[in-house]
């Protein structure tokens, strides 16, 4: 059996067979090498080639993260008043930053709720109905009986 730095002549040819590194079971170095796309030089994200929307998943999930950060700017706020009046103790400084926070739950569920805007090729829906009536100017017959 040959072990590293043995070197036999091949049965077949008479050649010298390449050294090959021995490395103990579970031992054998990973090359290293930087994630990238498909192509040398080119970003980790392969190029988008389609005019899809996102996903709803995706459009939830951006929704959702819009909505935590801005609740989240809402605890600072209050840490801040309570810092500031304990600094300077003037209670009008720390009226104003909270009520900074007050409107951001409102903005954070507008936000949330909202979704992305549409692109100019999406069809309108109310585009046909401008110049409709609401109802019917003709006479209609009706049969008493």
């Amino acid at each position: 059996m040959q072990r590293d730095g043995d070197s036999q002549a091949d049965p077949d040819g008479g050649q010298d067979r390449p050294e090959v590194e021995f490395h103990p079971a579970g031992s054998i170095p990973m090359p290293e090498r930087k994630p990238a796309g498909f192509f040398r030089g080119e970003k980790e994200q392969p190029t988008l080639i389609t005019a899809a929307a996102e996903s709803l998943e995706q459009q939830y999930h951006n929704r959702v993260r819009r909505y935590t950060i801005i609740m989240a700017l809402r605890i600072p706020c209050l840490v801040g008043a309570a810092v500031a009046y304990s600094i300077w103790g003037n209670w009008v400084i720390s009226l104003l930053i909270i009520g900074v926070s007050i409107p951001l739950p409102w903005i954070a569920v507008l936000g949330a709720n909202d979704r992305p805007p549409r692109s100019k090729e999406e069809p309108s829906r109310w585009d046909g109905r401008r110049n409709q009536k609401a109802l019917d100017s003709h006479p209609h017959n009706a049969i008493d009986g």
